[in-house]
């Protein structure tokens, strides 16, 4: 039997390095489940709703062509303790450079401890995604830049219809 495999994140927004974590995954799962967190203290572009919106349109089909079953939650606690609710044994966590290692590694021990059942799986980033970040998406994306390199169309559209509706307000 495969494992469930969780992977959390903000996802404010999705981009094509999300995707490629996503693709990664699906193979290594039975079932994925994208975790998006919401939290009190970050104040996001995309509200929960639309976010889950982006992630159904553009990774269930992806995850469907692995034939991994898939689902896509919101969480506002620990991931560890959103792991455990779904059964996932694996969390996944994409890795761009060695700043992301440090990190990650950190709060793979973390996790660890709190959470000895499940394991963190550290997915590299291709050198197409590498420097992509949601960060930099919403910025260049709010500065009128062409984000098309870095997120897939209909989020690439979203992104442009936001920060339209934001100027004219």
């Amino acid at each position: 039997m495969q494992p469930t495999v969780l992977y959390a994140g903000t996802f404010d927004p999705l981009t094509n390095g999300h995707i490629e974590v996503v693709r990664h995954a699906a193979r290594l799962a039975g079932r994925l489940v994208i975790a998006i967190g919401v939290h009190a203290g970050k104040v996001p572009l995309f509200t929960a709703d639309d976010r889950l919106a982006m992630i159904e349109e553009t990774c269930r089909p992806i995850v469907r062509e692995a034939g991994c079953e898939f689902a896509c939650i919101t969480f506002d606690d620990l991931a560890v303790a959103a792991a455990h609710r779904v059964g996932a044994t694996i969390m996944v966590r994409g890795l761009r450079d060695g700043t992301d290692l440090d990190y990650e590694m950190q709060l793979a021990g973390m996790n660890a401890a709190m959470a000895p059942n499940v394991q963190t799986v550290f997915l590299p980033a291709s050198p197409m995604v590498r420097p992509i970040t949601a960060t930099l998406v919403r910025q260049i994306a709010g500065m009128g830049g062409d984000i098309s390199a870095f997120v897939p169309a209909s989020i690439a559209q979203r992104l442009r219809n936001k920060f339209i509706i934001k100027s004219a307000t």
